[in-house]
């Protein structure tokens, strides 16, 4: 058994506000760690948890179920959201939250591919269902293509150097398993890169998860669905975990959460917005948790509510 350490766990369930007769839905169930955290506090009401990863699913099932039998495990991507929870007749909820990024048991669990440290087939999937791997990308993408998703998911300054090196090294034999990687990103980076703080291959894997599962694009799509079933003082939170998660989460609150009137139109009492951006500045985890959770590091915590 895996172990999986919620970030931003008490902060998270606390921004929800939960009713004990309320629907929620944890849209990364994961570890469940979040999930199990909002059945405890219901008594008729519902959880409904989304993951892609099937381990995740089976792993989560067997720790909701010594707590409630009040929730329902959705295997799906989470941009679906309302098509799925429209087959429980369910159109509206009061709470929604996202903790996004790579679970703990996914980068421990050597065969998925996930970690730069543990040697593994590039693969990075989150629903082993899928087609595309990590390694189509490292091994058939274009230079440009590379540099783009590396730079744009990861942040990785040195993006055009990487996707050069792995161009050259797929040259001469295909790029198998994440150690090998590993090496074409140590080959292309200075020394004095090398010798900073850090995994070398730390942004590259970043970027690459993100590309294999689209996951920006579903958080975008999944944002904006999710804003439109939340009832009366509904609250959606987001953990990121990455600059553009960050980013998209609060391009979507402020479009939400600002009066599409004119700003110099003179309307006395003028609607308010729909929604309410509870956090002005996004929640950071404390130094107790930052010293026990290091993957806690990153961490922002942002929070909207419906008005009306």
């Amino acid at each position: 058994m895996y172990n999986h350490k919620s970030v931003l766990l008490e902060e998270s369930i606390k921004a929800l506000n939960i009713k004990s007769d309320g629907i929620y839905v944890d849209m990364t169930c994961g570890g469940a760690g979040h999930s199990a955290r909002i059945l405890e506090k219901l008594t008729t009401g519902h959880l409904y948890s989304f993951d892609q990863d099937d381990y995740a699913i089976s792993r989560s099932y067997e720790r909701l179920k010594k707590i409630s039998s009040n929730f329902t495990l959705i295997k799906s991507n989470f941009r679906y959201i309302k098509e799925e929870l429209a087959k429980y007749n369910v159109d509206s909820v009061d709470g929604i939250l996202y903790d996004l990024g790579v679970s703990s048991f996914q980068l421990d669990m050597q065969e998925r591919g996930f970690s730069y440290n543990l040697d593994a087939p590039l693969d990075m999937r989150m629903d082993l269902n899928s087609k595309l791997k990590a390694y189509d990308i490292v091994n058939n993408y274009s230079y440009n293509d590379l540099v783009k998703i590396l730079f744009q998911y990861g942040d990785e300054i040195n993006a055009k150097k990487i996707a050069n090196q792995i161009i050259k090294e797929r040259s001469i034999k295909p790029i198998d398993t994440t150690l090998e990687l590993v090496e074409v990103i140590k080959k292309a980076l200075p020394q004095k890169v090398l010798k900073q703080k850090g995994h070398p291959a730390k942004l590259t894997f970043q970027a690459l998860r993100i590309a294999v599962n689209d996951e920006l694009k579903s958080l975008d799509e999944s944002l904006k669905a999710a804003s439109t079933i939340l009832n009366k003082n509904g609250i959606i939170a987001v953990i990121t975990f990455q600059p553009e998660e960050d980013k998209i989460t609060k391009h979507i609150f402020k479009q939400l959460s600002t009066s599409n009137l004119p700003s110099d139109l003179p309307i006395a009492n003028a609607p308010e917005a729909p929604f309410e951006m509870i956090t002005k500045k996004p929640i950071l985890p404390s130094e107790s948790e930052l010293i026990e959770n290091h993957r806690s590091h990153s961490a922002k915590l942002r929070v909207l509510r419906k008005r009306i």
